[in-house]
């Protein structure tokens, strides 16, 4: 691992470009080099995993056998954290690596009777099953294709159980942001996410922050460009900044967060 992570590839296959992220970091440590910031140290990837959690803590509160459907459950971080809480978990990713890995996860961590984890896509998500509760964590993102992410976002609508939330971590600005995107990641603005939303049926019932301290994407477009030492300098300078805002302020400074957590219900047409 480096300051500046895994350069993004030319051409993107995500099945290809997943499963590299696993093979090279799903077993290393905690596995949020695969799922986080591909590659990046594991200080600033700590940091950006307590500010999702912080951000998510309210939606996670589950009651016994309610159904989750994790979506792109990576090495399964989310998955064991509800099995614990006694949901039964369905988690699904593109990356059969991460599949493996989150059932070995799950089987050291005593959950795995209360969870099952699937090869799938969720652009072609098809389960015969409703789910009380999906949670989808920086997946819409890597999804550069309007037509497939529309139809992801309805996919994800059709397996909600009537009275199911859907809850959803994006980089989603409020403004439009180009600066950080790559060939395999789109930070959209919260407004295109929201209008997406509603002509999928989905109605909007909480939107909160997650990560309002600026400074990380002040830094991120330059970094591929500095010496490594001066790299990994200023990211936990950055890093060091950033964590006592984001963790006093993420969740009500919506407005200036980076990333934004949407709660959606199903309101199917009648």
């Amino acid at each position: 691992m480096s300051a500046r992570g895994a350069p993004a590839p030319a051409v993107y296959v995500p099945a290809v470009y997943w499963e590299d992220r696993a093979r090279r970091f799903a077993t290393e440590g905690a596995g949020l080099a695969a799922v986080c910031s591909y590659g990046m140290p594991r200080f600033y990837n700590g940091t950006i995993h307590f500010a999702q959690h912080l951000a998510l803590a309210p939606w996670l509160r589950v009651r016994p056998g309610m159904r989750v459907l994790d979506v792109g459950c990576g090495v399964g971080r989310w998955s064991r954290l509800l099995a614990r809480r006694g949901a039964a978990v369905t988690g699904i990713d593109l990356s059969p690596t991460m599949v493996s890995e989150a059932r070995r996860r799950a089987q050291e961590a005593g959950v795995a009777g209360r969870c099952r984890f699937l090869v799938q896509d969720a652009a072609g998500l098809a389960l015969e099953e409703r789910f009380d509760l999906i949670l989808s964590v920086t997946v819409l993102q890597h999804i550069l294709d309007g037509a497939a992410l529309r139809r992801t976002v309805r996919l994800l609508a059709s397996h909600l159980a009537p009275g199911g939330r859907l809850v959803l971590l994006e980089a989603a600005p409020s403004r439009p942001a180009a600066r950080c995107n790559s060939s395999v990641f789109r930070a959209r603005s919260r407004a295109e996410y929201l209008e997406l939303f509603a002509q999928c049926g989905l109605a909007l019932r909480a939107l909160t922050g997650v990560d309002p301290a600026p400074f990380k994407t002040w830094l991120l477009p330059h970094l591929p460009r500095l010496p490594r030492a001066l790299g990994v300098a200023l990211l936990g300078l950055v890093t060091a900044l950033s964590a006592p805002i984001d963790t006093l302020l993420g969740r009500r400074a919506a407005a200036r967060s980076w990333h934004a957590l949407f709660v959606l219900e199903h309101t199917p047409r009648s």
